[in-house]
């Protein structure tokens, strides 16, 4: 018998995971009546003026982005070290156990197995805690660069004349650089150069997402 998950793996993954997946929604565009440049004619629809980020980028440069990975890596650190001593303890009484069984009464055993079954079980849960606090904390991190990221943008779409942001995703094929993902770096280190990632549970409906995610992923 052995523990069923890896612990640094598994908090690295799900910590990754959070920084990538969720709260991913670009920042907020222009609000409605405040696009850039002079107001269309009324009844006329105004001339698409398109400008382009890279969220990924911004996340992966920017020094606010790159100070949550590094806090984010810190607490992934912390969690392997405070939890390997008693995840190797439990694979080595499951290593036991596993050569014991064949020789047990068929109720001691049963009693073996449930409960190495349960210590197994809390350990499992105690490790999943901390990894939804450390994705709780990056969530939360992340919604405030996009809330100070959010301005800026719109800074540029109204100094550009722009009335359209798309992210470099959506992207297929282009011919002209439109790309404001430098400018929105720049001005965002300057504006936000650091965010603390503070450990916090996941909202319920990030959690199911979360949730409905790796469900997808084991199909």
């Amino acid at each position: 018998m052995k523990t069923s998950l890896t612990l640094g793996r598994n908090i690295a993954v799900a910590a990754v995971a959070a920084m990538l997946s969720i709260g991913g929604a670009s920042a907020a565009p222009p609000p409605p009546g405040k696009p850039g440049g002079a107001p269309a004619p009324a009844g006329a629809v105004p001339a698409p003026k398109i400008l382009v980020i890279d969220r990924n980028v911004i996340i992966r440069v920017s020094k606010a982005g790159q100070d949550i990975v590094k806090q984010a890596s810190n607490y992934m650190a912390s969690a392997q070290k405070e939890f390997r001593a008693e995840g190797e303890a439990l694979q080595k009484e499951g290593r036991a156990l596993q050569q014991q069984v064949a020789i047990l009464a068929p109720d001691v055993k049963a009693k073996k197995v449930r409960d190495f079954q349960a210590k197994q079980a809390a350990f499992e849960r105690k490790v999943e805690a901390r990894q939804g606090l450390i994705q709780g904390g990056v969530f939360k991190a992340r919604q405030q660069m996009e809330q100070a990221l959010g301005p800026i943008l719109q800074g540029i779409m109204q100094e550009r004349g722009a009335n359209l942001l798309f992210d470099r995703s959506s992207i297929v094929l282009g011919t002209v650089n439109i790309d404001i993902t430098g400018v929105a770096v720049q001005r965002l280190d300057q504006k936000l150069p650091s965010v603390k990632v503070q450990l916090v549970a996941l909202p319920a409906n990030v959690q199911a997402q979360l949730a409905q995610q790796a469900q997808a992923q084991r199909r």
